[in-house]
């Protein structure tokens, strides 16, 4: 198994393909989410923030896409298998539904190494073109390493910095305490939940209207924090 590839998100109505996909991932080094109804679909893709979407294709054009569109920019791979044959007149429609790849009758290695592909073309777009990240009247500029608020310049520890670029780059994402220190300290750095609690204070202190009800960087109950927006 190699080391994360990133996070995948899989609608995948029939139990069996969703089995074998979910392994073949894991397999290759990736997280998997699989759901299998359009309201989980729906759920996770506003609170995981995957990497990648694949859809499972049925029967019937899956009109859903568009009203999944309204809320995530992340690559949308629709997926046909099975011995029914894909029209093209189907792949037309998918892909004005802003579907980024219609794939039929691959294999999960195939499947995979397309994956792969998109996800390292997303992220040397993304290495090249966000240097400047926007949420509500926060703006990062990660050329100058400055933050305002409303436009007013304010200062960061580096810690700080880095917390809030964890936010900024995944807006309303929730992140675990565990999973941000993992972040910010890097994983096995022995530090204890306590201490993100005390940056995040602080942080607030500079960048909250009023920091004693927050309301951009918000406690989510029994998990961790989101940046709101």
């Amino acid at each position: 198994m190699t080391g994360h590839q990133g996070s995948i998100l899989l609608f995948a109505k029939s139990e069996l393909l969703g089995r074998s996909l979910e392994k073949a991932f894991i397999t290759h080094g990736f997280q998997i989410m699989v759901v299998t109804t359009e309201t989980a679909i729906f759920t996770a893709a506003k609170e995981a923030v995957p990497s990648l979407i694949i859809i499972e294709r049925q029967v019937e054009r899956p009109l859903y896409l568009r009203q999944l569109r309204t809320f995530t920019t992340v690559p949308i791979v629709a997926l046909s298998h099975g011995d029914r044959t894909y029209s093209d007149e189907e792949f037309l429609q998918d892909y004005d539904e802003e579907v980024d790849l219609v794939v039929a009758g691959q294999s999960p290695r195939e499947l995979i190494a397309r994956v792969r592909a998109i996800l390292r073309r997303r992220a040397e777009q993304a290495e090249q073109t966000h240097k400047h990240y926007r949420a509500g009247n926060i703006r990062m500029d990660l050329d100058r390493h400055e933050v305002t608020v409303g436009g007013a310049t304010i200062e960061l520890t580096p810690k700080e910095f880095k917390i809030l670029f964890q936010f900024m780059e995944a807006p309303g994402r929730v992140f675990s305490r565990q999973e941000m220190l993992n972040r910010v300290w890097g994983e096995g750095y022995a530090l204890e939940e306590h201490a993100l609690d005390v940056h995040i204070h602080s942080l607030r202190q500079k960048i909250e209207i009023d920091p004693g009800q927050p309301n951009l960087i918000v406690t989510v109950r029994g998990v961790g924090y989101k940046l709101r927006v």
